[in-house]
């Protein structure tokens, strides 16, 4: 899975996701941004996970730390499904294998 990083000034996530400077540094403690080199900017790891976080933060009002255990179980569950799909190709290439009606490749 390939990650893209986002560079954003603190005004850039307030105007585009009604994000703070108190709401970042909390994130930046938290762990859930980083701090990019320049002052007031933040790193952003995954372009969705900044108005997921705004989106979290707004309207159920959970603290930096919820929100930490929320994203981990969110990234958690994208690699079981991406698990799972592998797994079931290889099911089902197995069972085309055994009905002798497609070759075994290896995944």
């Amino acid at each position: 899975m390939a990650t893209s990083i986002l560079t954003l000034t603190y005004h850039e996530c307030s105007v585009r996701y009604g994000l703070g400077p108190a709401a970042l540094h909390a994130f930046l403690q938290a762990g859930l941004l980083r701090a990019a080199p320049a002052p007031e900017t933040v790193i952003v790891d995954e372009p969705d996970d900044l108005p997921r976080l705004a989106r979290l933060h707004h309207e159920l009002e959970l603290p930096p730390e919820a929100l930490d255990v929320i994203m981990a179980m969110r990234q958690r569950l994208v690699e079981l499904q991406a698990q799972l799909t592998h797994e079931r190709a290889r099911t089902r290439q197995l069972e085309d294998f055994l009905r002798g009606t497609g070759p075994l490749e290896e995944l």
